[in-house]
């Protein structure tokens, strides 16, 4: 909520005035913001995730979470034509008893950019990102905000490295150059730092003060071919961990791997999918053992990442990555591990919604367990949900969850096993009772 600014007012002569002055300067806020404060009054309350070991921790309790990915809700919450499907979208999730959503806090160049240029940001496009955690808010949705992608879309580092190369101080026109160019570092810093001490124009709160945000994420799955050693990536990491936990110490921080195991790591043999995810200059450990990485992200993706399209093998796989990955969860890294993606594509050969379902089940299970042993595996958010007509942001893993009911049960009936691991946290206490009753 925006605050008017306190002050003492003296009595005598003086005192009339001070009213009158006040009275209109909150007339003027009202004029201008005043609805914006409608619909934002009565929020669930809530609390920093913290860390503690192995467990996230809410209000002194462990913290094991079903969520999803929505990477479309800044894009889409710019025109008020598509804005509600934020809202709706993020009330499904609470229906579900899904907690934590992971978005897009980037838009680098291009349409609808945040960022138009090195350090100038469109403010009309910045207060659709200020909606979509006011609405996370009010819905008692937790929003992990992924800072800049590795890959073209909406930006990435590619427009980093054009914006460096256009003005003249480009070491390099390779996309990889993002990661070692002091000028593109400057940039994204300069970024970064804008980002997380953001007012939201909504709640009056700064980014980096507000407790919706569950954590940041420095890159979408990040890459760096050039240097199969991983050292590159490695001091890239480092550095920007540092930097953010420098402005903004209430917040977890995580990298946004994909989890392959790099070419000093044994398991890189015997857990990655095929020989060349050892050489993406990227390691799941070296990467997340940083002291200012607070938890482990891995995604999973058997059918794009193998040539072996057998069904069976890609459950078998997802097992195997999984139980590996929470395995150095509790023993080499002591942190928490979140799976921050896994889908099964809609374009695999004799696809069957049944297949998919399966896959989910599989994913779900290990974390129900985990949970239930209190091990590092904490949640998990499935790529990736979206509304009625919403196709053009769609891809082959999109699914609105409430159009194929055994989906949709899958989903729901997590949540209620988790909640009856760890108790019902405030912000889901509503929705959870409804939606568990017949369950327990």
């Amino acid at each position: 909520m925006v605050k008017s600014p306190s002050s003492r007012m003296q009595g005598g002569n003086g005192f009339f005035y001070p009213i009158i002055g006040f009275a209109a300067c909150f007339a003027f806020i009202y004029m201008s913001f005043g609805d914006l404060w409608i619909g934002y009054n009565g929020e669930p309350t809530m609390s920093f995730v913290e860390r503690n070991g192995t467990q996230f921790i809410v209000d002194g309790r462990p913290f094991y979470f079903n969520g999803w990915n929505s990477y479309w809700m800044m894009d889409n919450a710019v025109d008020e034509s598509t804005r509600p499907r934020i809202r709706a979208m993020l009330q499904a999730g609470a229906k579900m008893g899904l907690t934590v959503c992971r978005t897009w806090a980037f838009s680098d160049g291009g349409y609808n950019a945040l960022q138009i240029s090195p350090g100038r940001f469109d403010e009309k496009v910045f207060r659709a990102l200020d909606h979509v955690i006011a609405e996370a808010r009010q819905n008692g949705i937790r929003l992990i905000l992924s800072l800049v992608n590795n890959l073209q879309a909406y930006g990435g580092k590619t427009q980093y490295v054009k914006w460096a190369w256009e003005e003249g101080v480009g070491l390099s026109s390779s996309n990889d150059s993002f990661f070692y160019d002091p000028s593109i570092r400057h940039y994204f810093k300069t970024y970064v730092k804008t980002v997380l001490t953001r007012r939201n124009t909504y709640t009056g709160i700064q980014y980096r003060d507000d407790p919706t945000i569950f954590a940041w994420e420095l890159i979408n799955e990040p890459r760096c071919i050039t240097d199969a050693s991983g050292d590159t990536l490695q001091d890239w990491i480092e550095e920007m961990s540092t930097f953010i936990k420098l402005i903004d110490n209430k917040h977890l921080l995580t990298v946004g791997l994909e989890g392959f195991y790099g070419p000093k790591n044994p398991k890189r043999s015997n857990v990655n999918p095929e020989f060349w995810a050892a050489d993406l200059g990227s390691d799941f450990i070296r990467n997340s053992k940083i002291s200012t990485v607070d938890f482990a992200s891995v995604h999973i993706y058997p059918d794009h990442w193998s040539h072996n399209q057998d069904f069976g093998y890609q459950l078998k796989f997802v097992s195997k990555w999984m139980l590996s990955h929470i395995e150095d969860g509790d023993k080499e890294l002591k942190k928490p591990v979140m799976f921050t993606e896994f889908g099964l594509s809609t374009e695999n050969k004799g696809f069957d919604p049944s297949q998919r379902d399966k896959f989910y089940e599989d994913i779900l299970n290990i974390i129900y367990k985990s949970a239930k042993r209190k091990k590092s595996g904490a949640g998990t958010l499935v790529w990736q949900f979206w509304v009625e007509g919403m196709e053009e942001f769609n891809d082959d893993f999109g699914i609105v969850p409430w159009k194929r009911p055994s989906t949709y049960k899958l989903f729901t009936e997590q949540s209620c096993r988790l909640a009856r691991i760890q108790g019902i946290f405030p912000s889901q206490k509503e929705h959870l009772k409804k939606l568990c009753s017949q369950r327990w």
